[in-house]
Parts: structure tokens; C-alpha cells; sequence
């Protein structure tokens, strides 16, 4: 074998600084914490974010007990374990792109006065699928503790859009 020389060994040493190791702690596929812009309430940042990491049951946790999804395209689904399992089933390899949102006031006072102590937002965004990506808006309402009451998607698709994703 030959001599490592003084430019060999700073060539080694720049080689190891320059690999990129994993840290123990945080998996690879964990997405960044979601940020949104005019939302700073934590608990929707940490929807979108347990949601973009595949966690499905920590996400239905963020639902009170009898809270609500109500996805595009599908039923109503009530309380955590029907949520858990939705989301097993059609979420997964989804990324959910949440971009603005606002919290939603009513004018109708009797609506204000029923619901006070609950919050809505609305969200826009994307969902990126495999094969395409689609506008998204969230209506997400919060009760006084901050448990996630109801989680209502729609597409913001035309139906020329839609038609476009179809296989022929």
C-alpha cells in the first residue's frame, strides 16, 4: 500500500464533512412542521403535519370524541376511530399543502351566540397526489379546548379539471 500523503488525508477529511448523516431521532420521511400563513392557531399546524407524516392515528386524536370529517367525494365520518381508519385507507402517500387562511366570523348574531365557544377557520391549499396536484379548501372548527370538531375538505376543481385526471 502507499503513503496517504497531507493532500490525500484532507482529501478524506473533506469527503467525511461532507456526507450527510441521519439523525437517530428524527426519521427521514418526517415532513417539517406545517406552517400557515394568517393561521397560528398549533393545533391546525399539527393537523396538516401529522397528516403529511403518515401519523393517522395521532392526527384523529387532535378530534374531540364525536368530531367530524367530512372528505370530497365521500360521507360524513364521526369520531376517531371511523376518522383513523378513513385516513388509513385514502390518505396515504397524499401531501397536504395548506397555504393561507383566516379565521371565519359570522354576521348572524343567533349562529354567534349557539356556537361561542367554538372557532372556524378556512384554510386554502393543495393536495399532491401521484398523478396530479388539486386546489383545496378546509373549513376546520375548533371547540373552547381546542380539540378539532369538524374537518370539512372540498375540491376547488372544475369539472374540466377533474376530466383531465381521467384515463382514456
Amino acid at each position: 500500500m502507499g503513503r496517504l500523503g497531507r493532500g490525500n488525508i484532507q482529501l478524506i477529511f473533506m469527503k467525511i464533512n461532507s456526507l450527510t448523516v441521519p439523525s437517530p431521532l428524527v426519521p427521514e420521511s418526517v415532513s417539517p412542521k406545517v406552517e400557515i400563513e394568517g393561521i397560528h392557531e398549533p393545533v391546525i399546524c399539527e393537523y396538516f403535519t401529522r397528516l403529511n407524516n403518515g401519523e393517522f392515528v395521532t392526527t384523529a386524536e387532535l378530534f374531540a370524541e364525536q368530531g367530524y370529517l367530512i372528505p370530497p367525494f365521500d360521507k360524513q365520518l364521526q369520531g376517531r376511530e371511523a376518522i383513523t381508519e378513513y385516513l388509513q385507507k385514502e390518505a396515504i402517500g397524499v401531501k397536504f399543502l395548506p397555504e393561507y387562511g383566516a379565521i371565519v366570523t359570522s354576521t348572524d348574531t343567533a349562529a354567534n351566540l349557539v356556537d361561542s365557544d367554538r372557532t372556524k377557520y378556512q384554510i386554502q391549499g393543495k393536495v399532491e397526489m401521484n398523478w396530479f396536484t388539486v386546489n383545496i379548501s378546509w373549513l376546520i372548527e375548533l371547540n373552547a379546548v381546542k380539540e378539532i370538531m369538524l374537518v370539512e375538505v372540498k375540491l376547488l376543481a372544475s369539472l374540466e379539471d377533474l376530466l383531465s385526471f381521467s384515463r382514456i
